[in-house]
């Protein structure tokens, strides 16, 4: 087969535009998930629980346009702590609270949330993570 250079230049060209053509489709036909609701975490902050001090923060479900909240989870953990994370969850609409145990003054805690709810039809799980948010007590 003979290649003239016009021919080669064409190919190139060609080839780069596939290449770019190929790549612009792959980026544009992932787009970000839904969001089904807002979620408010609470910052880490000291109540007094059975006469005792402890750490506590809340993650509630806000602003769901037509999804059904189904679980919300609250952790805190004593930041620089080799210990793990304290959570607990609220099903439903419930938001969690977690308490979390031993208070030490003038510690920084931190707090993070998690919430998943369904949306669409046929409904799908969708799960959002929220914070880190932290407080030194």
């Amino acid at each position: 087969m003979i290649y003239y250079p016009g021919m080669m230049r064409s190919l190139a060209v060609l080839a780069v535009a596939l290449t770019f053509a190929a790549t612009t489709g792959v980026a544009n036909a992932e787009p970000s998930p839904p969001k089904a609701c807002s979620y408010v975490l609470s910052p880490p902050h000291v109540v007094q629980l059975s006469g005792t001090n402890v750490v506590t923060a809340t993650l509630s479900a806000a602003g769901c346009d037509q999804s059904t909240v189904t679980q919300t989870v609250a952790c805190v953990q004593l930041q620089g702590s080799d210990g793990h994370e304290q959570c607990d969850q609220g099903e439903g609409i419930i938001p969690a609270q977690i308490y979390y145990q031993p208070y030490r003054a003038g510690a920084t805690y931190v707090a993070t949330g998690r919430g998943c709810a369904v949306k669409g039809n046929p409904p799908q799980p969708i799960c959002e993570t929220t914070g880190p948010v932290t407080a030194t007590l």
